[in-house]
């Protein structure tokens, strides 16, 4: 499914508020300035208060499920606003907020 391409200054939260960047950028290439991220490595949640009764139970990782099929930078695929991701150890999904609006990739 084609979306615009995620760069490393676009912003990822989990469902309960915690912000999730990226562990690896590709800084070879950039759009808008930014480095695109690729499928493989996985984003890093910070700050997420979800807890079950008393115990503290944050998201701490994301591993991204879709990514696009045609478009690769060193071998591995592009993410896009469309690509899905679900986080450890809660399951729930990152919500994107798209940091540039003008380059697109299927």
């Amino acid at each position: 499914m084609p979306g615009f391409v995620l760069d490393a200054g676009a912003t990822a939260l989990c469902a309960h508020g915690g912000k999730a960047s990226p562990s690896l950028s590709m800084p070879r290439v950039k759009v808008m300035g930014k480095p695109v991220v690729t499928q493989p490595p996985p984003y890093l949640v910070t700050g997420c208060p979800f807890t079950v009764g008393t115990s503290p139970m944050p998201c701490v990782s994301a591993s991204w499920l879709t990514a696009s099929v045609r478009v690769r930078v060193q071998g591995q695929p592009l993410l896009l606003t469309t690509s899905r991701a679900l986080t450890a150890p809660n399951g729930v999904p990152l919500n994107l907020v798209p940091g540039q609006t003008r380059v697109k990739a299927t």
